[in-house]
């Protein structure tokens, strides 16, 4: 009799179980804030000031006062000339000050009109005590108060969490922690990852020239995007490189990357051929949890404990191994490192094609948007035709044994917020 095979684990189950035991590291370091781009918070970041810290024009023109404008006859003197980082003395009735982007409001004056909306005359019988001679300034719309002003606080409150612990830090984010002040940033410890793939099959580029390949070897691609998209999502890594074929090898390989790092990834080697060592090297060394996920591509993966490592299988066809890192090994990542909610929305977008076949499982299709704001299909879907991710820029998820007609809303996850 044939062993009943276990029923696979949806992708939802299989991510909240990665989620509950991708505890958050303990420690944390404090970095420039010009090195934590990716990073993660790990503590709030409280504002000790207000922003802006003043009222200020957000216009370059003249400042005013409303109430001084009777019509478009009235003319007012420009008594004063206001730039970024310089401050202006009170505006008297009838005067305007020529302000500047950034510049702080005068006391007295309610409006900024730009300089567009203005016309400047000379004024030649009124001097000052520098014999200087005010212009006139004719306003050609009358502006309503308020009109150009950036309001004290309206960006930032003091005392306000500006940025939250668990927060993963962008451009966007490191400049509103510069704006107050924050020249240092305390952020979770990197996860240390260990990272090899398996096969006897799998060759290094620049080890063997293209026209001098053995029938059956194959460039080991799943090494190189691996390790870049560890190092997007801010692990340290050890690249421990191929691992033979072998029992023994794949069981030693196992024990020392398990010693000094909270993961380790592997590619290939976790399927049920005779050559799969990985799965009965990380039994015998711990303990596997998970195997095999109802996802196309992707179903091989696997999950478990090397002692207090954390152990993630992928499969080693190229784009199964891509997509399963995005859907699973990202969001696992990012919990470590405290991001209470690691994983992408996606949105909904008009599908430009058919699919008529759909398989049982939930699929991950490449795409690509287009000009006319719907989705294009890369047509060879297979799980071993990398180019799919390169023309592509994101995926469709595809709910089990669902049809898609030309037309229909699909569910879009793009590359770019998967990969940033």
């Amino acid at each position: 009799m044939h062993a009943v095979r276990p029923a696979l684990k949806s992708l939802d189950d299989a991510l909240a179980e990665l989620l509950a035991a991708a505890q958050p590291l303990e420690g944390a370091e404090t970095v420039s804030t010009f090195d934590a781009d990716a990073r993660v918070l790990a503590s709030d970041i409280v504002s000790a000031l207000q922003v802006p810290a003043h009222d200020n024009s957000s216009m370059d023109g003249y400042a005013l006062r409303c109430a001084d404008l009777v019509g478009l006859q009235a003319r007012l003197r420009v008594t004063q000339r206001i730039a970024a980082g310089s401050s202006g003395s009170a505006l008297q009735p009838g005067c305007a000050a020529r302000i500047f982007t950034g510049a702080p409001i005068p006391p007295g004056a309610d409006a900024v009109v730009m300089q567009e909306d203005c016309e400047l005359q000379s004024q030649p019988d009124t001097a000052t005590d520098a014999g200087q001679v005010d212009p006139l300034l004719r306003v050609l719309q009358v502006p309503q108060p308020g009109q150009w002003i950036r309001r004290a606080g309206e960006d930032v409150t003091r005392g306000s969490v500006v940025l939250q612990r668990g927060r993963r830090l962008g451009p966007a984010e490191l400049g509103l922690a510069a704006s107050i002040g924050m020249d240092r940033l305390q952020v979770s410890r990197r996860p240390r990852v260990a990272l090899f793939s398996t096969g006897d099959e799998l060759v290094m580029p620049g080890q063997v020239a293209p026209e001098a390949m053995q029938p059956g070897s194959i460039y080991n691609s799943n090494r190189f995007f691996l390790r870049a998209m560890l190092q997007r999502l801010g692990c340290s890594v050890s690249d421990l490189g191929i691992v033979p074929d072998q029992r023994a090898a794949t069981v030693q390989a196992m024990r020392e990357a398990a010693r000094d790092n909270d993961l380790v990834l592997t590619s290939g080697g976790v399927s049920v051929g005779e050559e799969d060592h990985v799965k009965p090297a990380v039994s015998e060394l711990g303990r596997l949890d998970l195997w095999q996920i109802a996802i196309k591509p992707g179903k091989p993966f696997a999950y478990g404990r090397i002692g207090q490592a954390h152990f993630i299988g992928l499969p080693g066809n190229p784009v199964s191994s891509f997509v399963t890192f995005l859907l699973l090994v990202r969001p696992f990542l990012l919990r470590l490192q405290g991001v209470d909610d690691p994983q992408p929305q996606p949105v909904v977008l008009r599908a430009d094609f058919s699919w008529l076949r759909p398989d049982r499982r939930r699929e991950f299709l490449r795409v690509r948007r287009n000009g006319a704001g719907g989705l294009d299909l890369f047509a060879n879907q297979s799980s071993g035709v990398l180019t799919s991710a390169v023309w592509g820029d994101g995926l469709v998820d595809n709910a089990p044994g669902a049809c898609i007609a030309q037309g229909d809303p699909v569910r879009f996850l793009s590359f770019s917020s998967l990969l940033g």
